[in-house]
């Protein structure tokens, strides 16, 4: 198996290209800033909101019989009703969420031998499938790549091809997203008590935990449905 991860800097991302390392499985990851050092890692600079630079990027990874993509970068920011936004933030939330998963969901896709099997994780977001106040852009884009995700799936069933497609809702994870989410304005973001309430009662999940329980599922079970969650 071949696994690549986008957003391996922190969080989710650096918990699952860490906890496939310790499998010995060779992980790629994807994004602007690398903090993994290992021997069956290596990492691609690339800046998910630029359309440029996701489509420049070249896809050149070792053969295998099977590949992962994980599509874990993800982008919330401004946390803001849109009326009250002093300029549009809805294309570089919609790049990095939604059309870079897309790009390299392609990519991917033409790379992949026939005779390879190719999984991909979407990681979506609950926001995605209920509507929040001050996160219309996050919400829609997730929402979109849920979507998208279903009717991908449809056509490589169509071609026959050994594919299989997935967009968790991982739960509410303790990363600097939910730090970024607790240090809003309350004025601007109506929800805020309850993210702090989370943290407060300590209900906000562990990134190795859910990188484990992910593994376990791709591993054993896979996931029912295409729209999924933990």
């Amino acid at each position: 198996m071949f696994v690549i991860i986008t957003g391996v800097s922190r969080g989710l991302g650096n918990a699952l290209a860490n906890e496939y390392l310790k499998k010995g499985i060779l992980v790629a990851g994807i994004g602007r800033n690398n903090t993994i050092s290992h021997a069956n890692y290596s990492f691609k600079k690339c800046d998910l909101s630029s359309w440029n630079e996701v489509e420049n990027l070249e896809i050149n990874f070792p053969l295998s019989t099977e590949y992962l993509l994980i599509n874990n970068a993800g982008l919330i920011e401004p946390i803001n009703r849109i009326s009250d936004q002093d300029s549009d933030s809805s294309a570089r939330i919609f790049q990095v969420n939604t059309i870079a998963p897309i790009q390299l969901i392609r990519k991917m896709s033409q790379f992949c031998p026939e005779d390879s099997k190719l999984t991909i994780l979407n990681i979506s977001s609950g926001a995605g499938r209920r509507a929040l106040p001050s996160w219309a852009n996050y919400c829609a884009s997730k929402a979109a790549l849920d979507m998208f995700s279903s009717a991908f799936q449809l056509e490589e069933i169509e071609k026959g091809k050994n594919t299989e497609i997935y967009s968790l809702a991982p739960g509410v994870i303790d990363t600097e997203m939910q730090s970024l989410i607790r240090a809003s304005d309350t004025e601007k973001f109506s929800s805020k008590d309850n993210f702090l309430n989370l943290k407060k009662e300590n209900q906000l999940l562990r990134p190795n935990d859910v990188a484990q329980k992910i593994m376990y599922n791709l591993k054993f079970n896979g996931f029912k449905d295409v729209i999924c969650r933990l």
